[in-house]
């Protein structure tokens, strides 16, 4: 409740210093909403702080707990399954309601400002499939060879990748050796859930002063213009949450009102923040805790789910490259299409889970179907906006993905229970 009435007031806040009233100065504006967001930025602090050391300790706590190696096995396939089946349905979605609702249509191109359509943004680079003989290259590069290294950049999927081979070490050596790493790994879980719990009484006025600060300085104008392209990815964004609606249904788990009434919390956070990394911590604590999913599944999925399950990020990557495409009139082939389903797989699994990765990632897409990258500073002005909400559908793609694992795994796999 703290959380909706934040999210409620920032959002009131936000518009009465924003730029349609004009009751306070654009610089004034920026100084308050910087100390507003300050308990903001506090808490993505203190949860950036202890992600990684969460993460390591999870995956490998996650792994050594699971006894049984088919046990293992049955787990990743079903992952593997639910996240190639949702990440695929995603995408071509996002290009059939571009097709359909056509929202590249309700742009000027010709009326477009030159300067912004010709800024360069740093970060983007382009790139399309790597050529044959770079491929073992690409290969090696999952492999850490500098596992501190990949900690202190974020690079998640490598610290994933080191942790499930530390897990499997741990496993393939007598109980009595390992034991001593597994207690200090508890141990370190243990802590990095309390400071994580800490962090959590920040949360209401994160969310606060996360949306005050958007609202205030994003202002509605900018928005005008794009809200066919707006309503596509939304659109596309509910038929995915409906999809794993149906899903939940199916596997019930749980019932439909006790489950959204334990995961409401996590998707207004997930929301504010626009980063599955972020709410990690909180979505092992709904999934183990509410959902009764064992911990030897939730420890390992939850971390893979949240570096490699984008399922919003793949729709909404669609319908980008479909907008663009009719912006700039550019026509997509067949294989256009294939090319942008297999990218938004596998920059999806690339992807970092934090803020604004996916206006990177879209970047490789338009490259590599001949639409001008520069196109992307077009929709800047309200990828924020879709950047939380997509990340709230990542995230309960991932709780959807525990559940689905967990039931359809053998209840006498030797798994760790979350009791």
């Amino acid at each position: 409740m703290q959380v909706l009435i934040a999210l409620a007031l920032g959002i009131a806040l936000g518009f009465l210093l924003g730029p349609e009233l004009g009751l306070v100065d654009k610089k004034t504006v920026r100084i308050i909403t910087a100390w507003l967001a300050l308990p903001g930025q506090v808490f993505l602090a203190l949860i950036q702080m202890i992600v990684v050391p969460l993460v390591i300790a999870s995956v490998v706590r996650g792994l050594a707990a699971n006894s049984d190696p088919q046990a293992l096995k049955k787990i990743g396939l079903l992952a593997l399954a639910f996240i190639m089946f949702t990440t695929i349905v995603g995408t071509v979605a996002g290009i059939g309601l571009g097709q359909i609702i056509q929202p590249g249509q309700h742009i000027n191109s010709a009326a477009l400002d030159d300067s912004m359509m010709s800024a360069s943004v740093s970060t983007q680079t382009a790139g399309g499939f790597p050529a044959a003989e770079d491929m073992p290259e690409k290969v090696i590069s999952l492999f850490p060879k500098n596992p501190i290294a990949s900690m202190v950049s974020g690079e998640m999927l490598q610290v994933i990748l080191f942790a499930s081979i530390l897990g499997f070490a741990l496993i393939s050596i007598p109980a009595k050796q390992a034991q001593p790493l597994f207690d200090l790994l508890g141990a370190l879980q243990e802590v990095s859930m309390r400071v994580v719990s800490w962090a959590m009484y920040l949360a209401p006025l994160a969310v606060f002063g996360l949306i005050s600060r958007l609202v205030a300085n994003l202002g509605i104008d900018v928005l005008t213009g794009m809200l066919m392209y707006v309503f596509t990815v939304v659109s596309g964004l509910l038929l995915l949450a409906i999809l794993y609606v149906v899903i939940i249904k199916m596997v019930g788990v749980v019932s439909l009102r006790y489950f959204f009434a334990h995961i409401k919390e996590l998707l207004l956070l997930a929301f504010s923040t626009s980063s599955s990394a972020a709410v990690m911590p909180l979505t092992l604590k709904v999934t183990e805790e509410n959902l009764q999913v064992r911990a030897g599944v939730a420890r390992f999925l939850v971390p893979l789910g949240a570096t490699i399950n984008m399922t919003g990020t793949a729709l909404y990557q669609g319908v980008a490259t479909v907008f663009l495409a009719q912006v700039f009139q550019v026509e997509l082939t067949f294989s256009s299409y294939v090319f942008v389903v297999t990218m938004a797989i596998a920059a999806s699994i690339g992807s970092p889970a934090t803020p604004g990765a996916g206006i990177v990632i879209l970047s490789m897409v338009l490259e590599g179907v001949g639409i001008p990258a520069a196109g992307i500073a077009l929709l800047l002005g309200v990828d924020r906006i879709l950047d939380m909400c997509r990340t709230a559908i990542n995230v309960l793609g991932d709780v959807v993905m525990c559940c689905v694992v967990e039931k359809l795994l053998p209840k006498d796999s030797a798994i760790e229970d979350s009791n």
